[in-house]
């Protein structure tokens, strides 16, 4: 195996000048969900040029790839990379920063593709040599609700052949490039959406004792419901309850009929998910009619919490370390952020750990989700090179 694991660190150095290309491809042509069909071009003409046969169009703009080794009937072990990118406007000023205007990879999934077509390319190199089967999977639409990833399994992506566990890696701006992060169990959120209409009556500002005013419920309706969290959450299931946007069509001396409320429910329990979702009904609805007005609530239930398996994790953390040494992995926080990937983790065994990105010169933090976002490149060549590692070692090959 030491050989082994020396001719992948070889080829992920070989190839990282390749990749960074076409992570810069990917990064300048930008799309969103569902709309990834440049994506998917560029994903595809890697995959030509490699050999590797694929079929598109799954879940609308999804790519699944096959590596095959020697018997390859033996074990199928699935990766998978998303697609889409956000509707924010790039600040950057790179040479390859997007080219579609209001689009951009803020969450790295460039660096997710990029780095997935790197590893396909070293384990096709290598199939010769191995037993067993990958399924690679380019998915769409993660970062929109109901997202590809439960679309592409409703559509078979693991069957025939059956896959076994799923891997699959994401950026962490804060942690340094080359550097892994790993949690167990419970790894990130589930994410709900919700809707509120406080529906009052109104009328000109001056006269507020003709009215019923739906901003004041609103605003009681908002500190109302922190007492979900302050209050009803058991202090060891960790909840997030926060409102972005409250929109009242008023003016400075007109109050309105009407406030639409806008906000985020994450836990990471499913029976507390279920009753938390009941209590912010009762809760907004008995707050307005205690003033007079009614309200109209859409809890729309988002991506379940990710829970990494626990021995799965524990396997791979070790062939982390065994690939970059123990100083280069460490064990991360629950996040309260959310991912599709998900699914996959209720499904089957499957492990979705974290690819430092940070320059560990900068002591600037570039944050997910941002206008200024970006990555430290050579992270590439550890995020192609492990995931490698990681099948090999996984698909229980002894060398």
């Amino acid at each position: 195996m030491k050989d082994f694991k020396k001719k992948i660190k070889q080829l992920s150095k070989d190839f990282l000048p390749e990749i960074i290309q076409v992570r810069r491809q990917l990064h300048a042509h930008p799309e969103l969900a569902f709309e990834e069909i440049k994506t998917g071009d560029i994903i595809c003409a890697e995959l030509d040029k490699a050999g590797i046969p694929y079929k598109r169009g799954i879940a609308k703009t999804g790519i699944v790839a096959i590596i095959q080794g020697k018997n390859p009937d033996k074990k199928t072990i699935g990766l998978r990379a998303d697609m889409d990118a956000l509707q924010i406007s790039e600040r950057t000023m790179t040479d390859f920063c997007s080219k579609n205007e209001g689009k951009m990879h803020a969450c790295g999934h460039d660096v997710h593709m990029a780095s997935m077509i790197g590893t396909a390319i070293i384990l096709n190199q290598l199939k010769d040599s191995f037993e067993g089967s990958i399924k690679i999977i380019f998915q769409p639409s993660e970062e929109k609700y109901p997202g590809g990833a439960i679309q592409m399994i409703m559509e078979g992506v693991l069957e025939n052949p059956k896959v076994s566990c799923m891997i699959g890696q994401h950026v962490h701006p804060s942690v340094d490039a080359g550097k892994l992060g790993f949690k167990h169990g419970k790894s990130m959120a589930s994410t709900d959406e919700v809707y509120i209409n406080v529906i009052g009556k109104g009328g000109h500002a001056a006269t507020p004792e003709l009215v019923i005013d739906p901003i004041v419920v609103a605003s009681h309706i908002i500190i109302g419901l922190q007492q979900v969290v302050s209050r009803m959450a058991t202090p060891t299931i960790p909840t997030v309850l926060s409102f972005g946007r409250i929109f009242a069509n008023g003016k400075t001396n007109v109050i309105p009929d009407e406030v639409f409320i806008e906000g985020t429910f994450r836990t990471v329990d499913e029976a507390w998910r279920k009753s938390a979702h009941e209590k912010i009904v009762v809760i907004a609805k008995n707050i307005a009619e205690a003033y007079g007005a009614t309200c109209k609530i859409f809890i729309d239930k988002g991506y379940p919490f990710l829970f990494n398996d626990e021995n799965l994790t524990h396997r791979i953390m070790h062939y982390a370390e065994d690939y970059l040494g123990t100083q280069n992995v460490q064990e991360i926080d629950l996040r309260m952020t959310a991912e599709d990937f998900a699914y996959f983790s209720h499904t089957l065994p499957s492990c979705f750990y974290r690819l430092g990105v940070k320059n560990p010169e900068s002591k600037e933090i570039s944050n997910l989700h941002t206008p200024d976002f970006t990555v430290d490149e050579s992270s590439l060549e550890a995020g192609m090179g492990f995931m490698a590692w990681t099948v090999i070692n996984e698909l229980g090959n002894d060398f």
